[in-house]
């Protein structure tokens, strides 16, 4: 039986803390970011790759990764996909909502410093790997060839349309693909593995972040080996079933690993075949 001291400790953990929403931003139809401060002027030492559990008063909570900010603002790109995650889209500055965390893995991105890297993402998954970007960008002598490879379903669901012609700008290699395209796409169309046949980087030395629908990561991360890629040069974020992000509830339980725990930033080898079996 936990003593008054552990409960005590155990209770403090999943108790979120008010941070104001002090801008919202809607990216997409179905996407919004909001910008968060402490209520009680709070600082969070969160790094790329991690995520927050945001909880909507009254509602629930649910796991959502940094998009960027600094320790002091906090960015969250919220995709409306259920009752929780629409609550809290729906907040507008002045509204406060709960936030438990940083937990998690990082993003490795010091192991990839004086080589060449490929970034790709899928849909929503450019959120997380939106501020590895942005660190990236700010230490852009520190690496060599930077890829960044992006799909979406639709020309309307591409995120940070804003952000991608920056990073352009900052001499990030930005490729763009859609699953199906309009009348005013004149891009590429089809998955995102057809553009690391297109991009340009040393195997030897690359690193590689990939982060979006689990199909995608797979084939993506198959792709980057048959490129010659050392799988333990891929990482990849695993963003399933977490509940209590603290390894009790074991929703997020993925063969030996606990997702909230030894995740969600995986080294593909852990993850390879655990990813081949169907259905799980």
């Amino acid at each position: 039986m936990a003593t008054v001291a552990e409960a005590a400790t155990r209770n403090a953990a999943l108790l979120p803390r008010p941070w104001r929403v002090v801008a919202a931003s809607r990216e997409s139809h179905d996407v919004v970011t909001l910008e968060l401060e402490s209520a009680a002027g709070e600082t969070s030492a969160w790094q790329p790759g991690q995520f927050n559990m945001l909880y909507a008063f009254g509602i629930g909570e649910v796991p959502i990764s940094f998009s960027g900010g600094d320790p002091r603002r906090l960015r969250h790109s919220i995709r409306e996909v259920g009752t929780v995650s629409r609550a809290l889209a729906g907040l507008v500055p002045g509204t406060l909502a709960g936030v438990r965390g940083p937990y998690g893995s990082a993003w490795p991105l010091d192991a990839a410093r004086g080589g060449d890297v490929v970034i790709a993402a899928g849909g929503i998954g450019l959120a997380p790997l939106k501020p590895l970007v942005e660190r990236i960008c700010a230490e852009r002598n520190d690496f060599g060839s930077v890829s960044l490879l992006y799909g979406a379903r639709t020309p309307v669901d591409r995120l940070f349309g804003a952000c991608l012609a920056d990073w352009r700008a900052q001499g990030i290699d930005v490729a763009e693909t859609v699953d199906h395209a309009d009348a005013g796409w004149t891009g590429q169309v089809g998955v995102v593995t057809t553009l690391v046949r297109r991009a340009r980087f040393d195997p030897a030395t690359t690193r590689a972040f990939l982060c979006g629908p689990e199909i995608m990561m797979r084939f993506t991360a198959l792709e980057l080996e048959r490129a010659g890629l050392a799988p333990t040069a891929i990482a990849l974020s695993m963003e399933r079933n977490m509940q209590c992000a603290l390894g009790w509830c074991g929703h997020c339980q993925l063969g030996p690993w606990f997702v909230c725990l030894d995740g969600p930033v995986f080294d593909w080898p852990r993850m390879r075949e655990l990813m081949m079996v169907r259905g799980l």
